[in-house]
């Protein structure tokens, strides 16, 4: 692209009256012809005959997995598909880490009873589950069910643009929602859940592990199962997804409650989280305790309005008891003047930076994108890149990747007609790039390493799906 981010991020965006310029065309346009018809830099979106993806022109789709599906290692393809990313695998293959966002019991990939797990060693699943101990429960749902989330892996061919395998990679955990590729070559999946075994049963099952955890995943493209070790040094809550800088291997997370913190995990070793490592929450230098959600019913001493392109200095709070066994890190974060956040979300490293997605943030509660940038000691700066607060633009902004040529490609995490993927571009423009039939969220867009294939989930469906055209070159 012609201007760093950094750049952009001085000229586009320096300010809330830049940012509507910037989407002023946008903005004068009727939700109908925005929402669903593109931008400037794809043009306008086409209706797709099968009903399932609009595209625009001269880019086609194809799905690439379902729900339900037998794998090649005698598994039920999960369903729930969420957080990816596209890993380079041998001979110019590309490995898709893929998580799976279930509950026990919750279309697994072990069969409607458990009749699959014959299959695999369940040794390595991280929770194979507890009796149900009420009687109220239906005795047939009283065994013990492993956690039905974890991640799979797709191996695809994108010259041939075919599948060539996928397998079950990590199991037993709970409600894997996103997470983040590694520089060294894998994918860490997290647990947006903090259920435990004294968990309501009301869903029918009981945990027989403490939940909430992080798991690296190294890549593989033989099928087989990792055994799972959670990574407590990095915090139980509910985690949401990461990014890692590649620089010093520390990794940023984010955490999905409309009061949750921005963390920070520095590893005792580089590139091995399994070494244990500091549990930092981020803290606004000057303003202890401020509240970046910009809710207009803001509350306590660090409410106020954060305007799009202000620099916020930025320093890290050490907090003890990762482990959290109260689920409790965010307000204990809190209360030693960490930051507050609308559920952060999805967040990618690009540029010497993290971007990262509250979903609930802004005046009007559907979304900011804030950037994070390290300063290579013990502060940095914190940037709200973009707070639309128009849902015509950006609604529930989610998951998120950096795409070949610069941009941002946001997945909208919203129901209704409308459900797109949203391109951001150097120069402020907003493009469609998709908008999906289903009426329900994209998650875990990714590109691969070739940069010829945007993968993405549809996922109440559970559907996998290979967009290729004629994307930018890489810059």
């Amino acid at each position: 692209m012609p201007r760093t981010r950094r750049e952009f991020l001085a000229t586009s965006l320096s300010a809330s009256a830049t940012l509507t310029a910037g989407f002023a065309g946008l903005r004068l346009a009727s939700a109908a012809s925005v929402a669903p018809t593109g931008g400037p830099r794809f043009g306008p979106l086409i209706d797709d005959p099968k009903g399932l993806l609009d595209l625009p022109k001269g880019f086609s789709y194809r799905v690439i997995s379902r729900r339900g599906e037998e794998m090649d290692d005698g598994l039920l393809l999960p369903g729930r598909p969420d957080g990816m990313a596209a890993l380079p695998g041998p001979a110019g293959l590309t490995l898709l880490m893929r998580n799976h966002e279930l509950s026990p019991r919750q279309e697994t990939a072990f069969g409607e009873h458990g009749e699959r797990l014959a299959a695999i060693d369940t040794s390595k699943l991280y929770d194979p589950g507890a009796p149900a101990a009420s009687a109220s429960i239906d005795a047939g749902r009283r065994a013990a069910t492993p956690g039905g989330g974890g991640v799979t892996t797709l191996v695809y061919d994108t010259r041939r643009q075919r599948v060539v395998r996928q397998f079950l990679r990590l199991g037993g955990t709970i409600r894997n929602c996103a997470g983040g590729p590694t520089p060294w070559g894998s994918w860490v999946t997290c647990e947006e859940a903090t259920d435990s075994p004294t968990y309501s049963e009301k869903e029918g099952y009981r945990c027989g592990r403490d939940h909430g955890y992080a798991f690296d995943v190294p890549a593989s493209a033989t099928p087989g199962l990792l055994a799972a070790e959670p990574l407590k040094a990095m915090g139980r809550f509910r985690r949401e997804a990461v990014a890692v800088d590649p620089a010093s291997s520390a990794v940023y997370q984010t955490e999905d409650m409309d009061d949750g913190a921005f963390y920070r995990f520095l590893p005792n070793e580089a590139e091995n989280l399994s070494a244990g490592g500091k549990l930092q929450a981020l803290k606004v230098s000057g303003r202890p305790s401020l509240d970046t959600r910009n809710w207009k019913a803001g509350s306590g001493s660090g409410a106020g309005v954060i305007a799009p392109g202000e620099k916020l200095a930025v320093e890290w709070i050490d907090l003890d008891d990762p482990e959290s066994p109260k689920d409790d890190l965010r307000y204990r974060a809190f209360a030693s003047g960490a930051a507050r956040f609308a559920r952060g979300e999805g967040i990618w490293w690009t540029d010497g930076g993290a971007y990262f997605a509250c979903t609930s943030g802004g005046r009007a509660e559907i979304g900011q994108i804030w950037r994070i940038v390290p300063d290579g000691g013990a502060g940095g700066s914190l940037e709200l890149f973009i707070e639309p607060n128009d849902s015509n633009l950006i609604e529930n902004a989610d998951n998120l990747t950096g795409s070949p040529w610069g941009d941002l490609v946001v997945c909208e995490d919203r129901q209704g007609e409308v459900v797109r993927l949203i391109g951001v571009s150097a120069d402020g423009g907003v493009d469609t790039l998709a908008n999906n039939r289903a009426r329900c969220e994209f998650a875990g867009a990714c590109f691969s390493p070739d940069g010829s294939t945007l993968f993405v989930n549809i996922q109440a469906p559970g559907l996998t799906i290979a967009i290729t055209g004629p994307w930018p070159a890489a810059s």
